[in-house]
């Protein structure tokens, strides 16, 4: 006799990760599977940050928005675990907890994202809204006249260059609107052109408009920086002398024990984000050995392996592999630019630039779900401490591996 739906197990989903990958995941399970699956959210974080906002936090835009996870957690109906992932044990398919705490699972998916190195000392570091007061006071030395020379540098390895020319960018749009005529903006990169992965097309439309801008382009430069004033570009031994120096942070993985890594700590994926040798566990988001580390490619990672998921709890969804689409918005300080581009294994030759929308909504994370899911929940009102002993009552939705406190 065949079993009620009622009476079959659900299967166990652990998504592990509270960043872009982690939250389409989750969304995506819930729309393909729907209570087929029963989710386990394992986040350190409490929040989700809207990182790539984070770019008008110098330029004092406002604040880059913030999302509590508990509510995604109430919305999805879904189980919030405060805690990081410190292993994996596929034979018993188990995952431990930074706290010691130990989950089973039918299903995994590392979404936990990489870390983000400084590259050079005596430099400022952009990594998002935790380096925004300190870009801040550069720009206000720079509208104060004691910084004018700034060079903008990609560093040598792993890194996702555009927030660099937005940057740039917008300092030389602050810099004209305030008539600073002796301003010197300078980037270095390692790219063969600015931005090459969004294709030839979008990267000699990037070269018009940092020209345009003011702005100097090395590029094939491996920069060096010895002195907090001097860039030194390889080959050649080039040097360009500046006030300051802003650069981008080495993107580096985070080695998760019991799952393959390469010598960086990245986890390998197939074309359906298995990691390859374990079973029913999955990969996605910047953790992984996909070299382009974008937000819009780390959903479409994850929407791949929901799919896969949701096939394996039952639900009659199609296997489709991962088909990277690179889609970008690039921010000025004026007019966005919006950049399209299929990722075929090389650079391709399909790149598209438009001052119009490429996609709806017009997001600076595309993901198909986290979007539209992002637009309706509401934001953080306030962060604050509290004393330690006054416990929240943790609704039956969520629970946590340290206590959640208000």
């Amino acid at each position: 006799m065949e079993a009620s739906k009622s009476e079959t197990r659900k299967t166990r989903a652990v998504v592990a990760g509270g960043g872009v990958a982690a939250l389409e995941a989750v969304i995506a399970l819930r729309s393909l599977a729907g209570y087929l699956a029963d989710v386990t959210m394992l986040s350190p974080e409490r929040e989700f940050v809207y990182q790539p906002l984070s770019i008008g936090d110098p330029f004092a835009l406002g604040p880059a928005k913030r999302y509590p996870l508990a509510k995604v957690a109430e919305e999805l109906q879904l189980e919030l675990l405060h805690d990081g992932l410190e292993s994996v044990d596929a034979g018993a398919h188990t995952v431990r907890t930074s706290s010691g705490e130990e989950l089973g699972y039918d299903a995994l998916l590392v979404a936990v994202g990489a870390g983000r190195e400084p590259a050079f000392d005596d430099v400022l570091t952009f990594r998002g809204q935790e380096d925004g007061e300190r870009a801040h006071g550069l720009i206000q030395d720079l509208e104060g006249g004691y910084v004018r020379r700034i060079a903008f540098v990609v560093p040598p390895g792993i890194s996702w260059a555009l927030p660099l020319y937005e940057l740039a960018l917008m300092t030389a749009n602050r810099a004209r609107d305030m008539s600073l005529t002796d301003v010197e903006l300078t980037i270095v990169t390692p790219e063969e052109s600015p931005l090459i992965v969004f294709g030839a097309h979008a990267s000699e439309q990037m070269r018009e408009l940092v020209a345009a801008a003011g702005i100097s382009i090395e590029t094939n430069a491996h920069a060096v920086v010895e002195h907090a004033n001097e860039v030194r570009i390889v080959p050649g031994d080039r040097r360009i002398e500046c006030d300051r120096i802003v650069a981008l942070p080495r993107i580096v993985g985070r080695r998760i024990d019991g799952l393959p890594s390469d010598d960086d700590g990245f986890i390998s994926i197939d074309e359906h984000t298995r990691v390859p040798g374990v079973d029913s566990v999955y990969a996605a988001g910047d953790g992984t050995t996909f070299p382009v580390k974008q937000g819009g490619i780390a959903c479409q990672q994850a929407d791949t392996a929901a799919a896969e998921i949701a096939r394996a709890a039952g639900a009659d969804v199609p296997s489709e592999p991962f088909r990277p689409v690179l889609r970008g918005q690039l921010l000025t300080g004026s007019a966005p630019r919006f950049m399209r581009h299929q990722l075929t294994g090389g650079q391709g030759e399909d790149s598209e630039v438009s001052d119009h929308t490429l996609w709806w909504p017009p997001s600076k994370i595309a993901g198909v779900h986290l979007a539209p899911f992002l637009g309706e929940l509401p934001e953080t009102e306030q962060v604050r401490d509290a004393p330690d002993e006054v416990p929240l009552d943790v609704p039956p939705t969520e629970r946590a591996g340290t206590r959640i406190w208000i």
